[in-house]
């Protein structure tokens, strides 16, 4: 083979035989390809099976073994198994190829069928599992899905001989079949027979006649309970107007025990035909004009009108015209089975009535013999009206339970004569300790030796909280998400060691045990805190170097020093950075210290012209203030003060001059 199991596998050869030319359809078990058989020039449906179905390794031989017993099987409303193999590890059933739609695909899309379509569709499904039955092949998953309407009216059964090879290589306790149509005894234990194929038809029926499943649920395990503990409802509490025979076939064929239901599929098919044909067209046709004919079978023949329509044939021939029967002449379905099962027990009774005179000591012996199976059977129908009127198998109703404790609830199920047992369940709703709720759900009608199982609530799960410290903002954010948490308040703060935009702390904190739905609060980082520079110029270099240590700044003095004739020595000449610059904590400060003012010579210019003297003082960095004696008439300094010694850069030199 030159394909592997997907889309890929369309064109390929399978088993050296079968061209695969198109996928129609993906289900659990199996894809299903159109194909053309290269040895007979035909079209076939060859059904792939998924790998997981092949890791058995006996699968293969109950493959065989099955796909053999169906392939014995003809009947025009069997899809024919025509041959199966294995091409490496894909295992593979080629079956007849029927072009058209399923029963499903019907249903979606026109609703409920009026009855006599209905009952042609299930008539045609019927007479194929009575031929399969007895050919000993069990269906165990018929739905609407595996009902196939052909483009030329035929009405086919498929997926025999599938189903029940691949139950059989399922672990050991799981059940085949849809769960929408799996029969009481499959849910409560292991096996199931031809009347489990019989329940699910009655399901199919009752779908077909109200458009609906008679139960539903969000998860399969509760529609399954609702087989095993629930009796289906007549369709016409759905669909007002439908005969009480279409109710009664319904619930016989959905009947709980497998005891009830027809005793095969020849029964329940001689009373869908008995229906069919008593039924007035009224009844047969009620709400035919909102619904679209489909193929009528008879005999495995469907006749087509030229228009392209499919005209509905009548099953068997009646009259165009049904009259009243007296209520009191005319049997309903139900009383006739009832008088058959009488007309049984006559019979057998009779049997059993001796046919001969006996002697006198046979006929004593004999008496007593019969008395006591009298009193025996008298004990037997004692001991069953007690057991099914008040002991273990008197029916209940669950009481309601929901939001009370197990000791609250332990009465009500006492005073309805029901036991129970608990499971601990989380729940976010319901308090720990109080009771979510039972199953069967309350108000459900069960026999007192079912019990119920009560789910009891844990309060909510909780779950602990990721440590969210180190991460960025975004990332913290998707965590709280993720653990369907709530993102609280955001807040900043500055810290000397977290980086700016990461998370610095959070509320609650890590660990903390949680319930989905909580609020966290965040503190992000908004890095070191800036710190304002201060003015320490002009300070003594002990009290600057005290400043700024305790606005947490490093102060370093540096080894050059400077003249300042405003600050003196030892004092702070300059800072770098200025003041009112910021730094973040432990920033450096650079300071510069004074040597104090820079001291210059002053030279004598004593009997020197008052003019140069001034311009020499000047040049070397003094201040000159003149002081005339008689008007300073003739320009020469007289004296000055200071003369001729080292003051400080910038001081005051007085000129007398006359």
């Amino acid at each position: 083979m030159n394909g592997k199991l997907s889309d890929g596998l369309v064109g390929s050869l399978v088993g050296g035989r079968y061209r695969v030319a198109a996928r129609l359809a993906m289900g659990g078990m199996a894809t299903v390809y159109l194909a053309t058989d290269t040895n007979l020039d035909r079209d076939v449906a060859l059904k792939v099976l998924h790998p997981h179905l092949s890791q058995d390794p006996s699968f293969a031989e109950r493959l065989e073994q099955e796909a053999k017993a169906a392939a014995r099987l003809s009947h025009p409303h069997v899809v024919s198994v025509l041959d199966r193999g294995h091409d490496g590890d894909v295992f593979y059933l080629v079956m007849e190829y029927v072009p058209g739609r399923n029963l499903r695909e019907l249903l979606d899309e026109h609703g409920p069928l009026a009855p006599r379509q209905a009952l042609a569709l299930i008539d045609a499904v019927v007479d194929g599992l009575a031929a399969a039955h007895a050919a000993g092949l069990v269906h165990r998953d018929i739905k609407p899905e595996n009902v196939l309407l052909g483009d030329s009216g035929q009405i086919k059964v498929a997926d025999f001989g599938l189903a029940r090879a691949v139950t059989t290589s399922t672990t050991s306790g799981v059940t085949m079949g849809t769960v929408a149509y799996i029969a009481p005894e499959l849910v409560q234990r292991s096996g199931g027979d031809e009347r489990s194929d019989l329940y699910s038809v009655g399901i199919m029926l009752y779908e077909l006649l109200t458009g609906h499943q008679p139960y539903r649920g969000d998860l399969p395990v509760q529609v399954a309970m609702q087989h095993a503990t629930r009796d289906v409802p007549p369709p016409s509490d759905l669909v007002p107007g439908l005969s009480p025979e279409l109710d009664e076939l319904v619930q016989w064929a959905c009947a709980r025990e497998p005891e009830d239901r027809p005793v095969d599929a020849e029964a329940l098919l001689g009373e869908i035909r008995h229906i069919r044909t008593h039924l007035s067209d009224a009844q047969l046709d009620l709400h035919s004009a909102q619904t679209q004919h489909i193929p009528y079978p008879q005999r495995g023949h469907t006749e087509m009108l030229p228009s392209g329509r499919t005209e509905v044939i009548a099953a068997a021939p009646h009259p165009q015209h049904t009259s009243v029967i007296p209520a009191g002449t005319a049997p309903t379905a139900r009383e006739q089975r009832r008088r058959d099962r009488e007309a049984a027990r006559r019979s057998a009774a009779a049997a059993a009535t001796p046919t001969r005179t006996l002697g006198p000591g046979r006929s004593r012996r004999r008496g007593a013999v019969w008395a006591a199976v009298i009193v025996v059977l008298a004990l037997v129908a004692a001991l069953a009206g007690w057991f099914f009127g008040v002991g273990p198998g008197a029916a209940a109703t669950v009481p309601p339970v929901k939001d009370l404790t197990v000791d609250q609830a332990r009465p009500l199920f006492d005073q309805a004569g029901l036991s129970f047992s608990t499971q601990d369940v989380f729940d976010d709703a319901v308090t720990a300790g109080l009771i979510v709720n039972s199953t069967p759900a309350p108000g459900t009608q069960i026999r007192k030796f079912q019990g119920v199982s009560v789910l009891v609530s844990k309060g909510p799960q909780l779950f602990p909280l990721e440590d969210l410290r180190g991460k960025s903002l975004d990332d913290a954010k998707a965590a709280i998400t993720a653990a369907k948490d709530t993102v609280g308040a955001v807040k900043e703060a500055y810290d000397d060691t977290v980086p700016a935009g990461i998370i610095l702390a959070q509320d609650p904190g890590p660990g903390t045990s949680l319930r989905h739905g909580s609020t966290v609060a965040l503190t992000v980082s908004k890095g070191p805190q800036p710190i304002p520079v201060p003015r320490v110029v002009g300070m003594p270099q002990s009290q600057a170097l005290a400043a700024l240590r305790a606005a947490g700044l490093d102060p370093q003095v540096s080894s050059d020093e400077v003249n300042d004739r405003t600050v003196p020595k030892g004092a702070v000449a300059a800072q770098d950075p200025a003041p009112g610059a910021t730094l973040t904590k432990g920033g450096a400060v650079t300071l510069t210290m004074s040597k104090g003012p820079k001291m210059v010579h002053v030279p004598s210019f004593v009997g020197k012209q008052v003019g140069q003297a001034t311009d020499e003082l000047k040049r070397l960095g003094f201040d000159v203030r003149v002081e005339n004696i008689l008007g300073g008439f003739f320009g020469t300094v007289r004296a000055q003060d200071p003369v001729d010694k080292d003051v400080p850069e910038g001081s005051v030199v007085t000129l007398t001059v006359v």
